[in-house]
């Protein structure tokens, strides 16, 4: 297709920076086909919700598909979560190696659990996989000092965790933001004041948030749980294609605009 708008450069897959982390919720084979088709180009990796994976029958074949693709799939941490707090920490090994899992996220968003153990858990499993650690409470209520985000996720990133997750959940009402959708502005500024920001996956779900991230960082900022659906809406404000950003990238070059 002929480029003539004079779009922003994207780095090209596979890429460590500018990653769509795209939440697979439970489509089907087919709903996993179109997507594929239409948008494979935009995803940099996908996650199968918290224990989605568990309970999906075909999953075989889900992981074959997005492995044509050359995405790499990971399951939600709160399966990781279960399997810790009953006690079947070497059966998820062996059924996540089994499966062909490359990419492995660790996550306490739910259960309590001590910091040490969860950088063991870091630094055992980023022998075998590639480890995305979250950082961040699935509980809106529960709020944690900005020195505390930056404290665990330097902690997470020396244990071996690749990138360091920001908790939003699917819904975006949470850890980096507000109740109401929010951005903490503030928490985000401290974080990425102390942290190389390629190391830093946002989740930000709403096209707002999404918006927000791509002004204040960029283009190529790591944008998570993106919604199927929302690939192709997020790769145009990505690229100034969308009025919320389009005079912050594609049109910043102009003086008169």
């Amino acid at each position: 297709m002929e480029e003539f708008l004079g779009l922003p450069s994207r780095p090209p897959k596979p890429r460590e920076r500018g990653w769509t982390h795209v939440i697979d919720k439970g489509l089907t084979l087919p709903e996993v086909s179109g997507i594929l088709d239409l948008a494979g180009a935009y995803i940099d990796i996908v996650k199968l919700g918290w224990g989605t994976s568990y309970v999906t029958p075909n999953l075989a074949e889900k992981l074959r598909l997005y492995r044509d693709a050359g995405i790499p799939i990971v399951c939600g941490g709160t399966l990781l979560e279960a399997a810790v707090a009953r006690g079947r920490l070497d059966e998820f090994r062996r059924w996540t190696s089994q499966h062909g899992f490359t990419h492995i996220e660790v996550s306490d968003g739910t259960i309590d659990l001590e910091r040490g153990r969860k950088v063991e858990l870091i630094e055992s499993l980023a022998a075998d996989f590639i480890v995305l650690s979250e950082v961040g409470t699935k509980d809106s209520e529960r709020i944690y000092a900005p020195y505390q985000w930056v404290a665990w996720i330097k902690e997470e990133l020396e244990a071996g965790a690749f990138k360091v997750i920001t908790e939003a959940r699917e819904s975006g009402t949470s850890g980096i933001f507000r109740q109401t959708g929010e951005v903490r502005s503030g928490l985000i500024d401290e974080i990425v004041h102390e942290v190389p920001i390629g190391k830093l996956l946002f989740e930000a779900p709403q096209k707002e948030q999404q918006a927000w991230f791509i002004k204040q960082f960029g283009a190529d900022v790591n944008l998570g749980n993106i919604a199927p659906a929302e690939v192709i809406p997020l790769e145009t404000l990505r690229l100034g294609l969308r009025s919320d950003t389009m005079l912050d990238l594609l049109l910043r070059d102009l003086p008169h605009v």
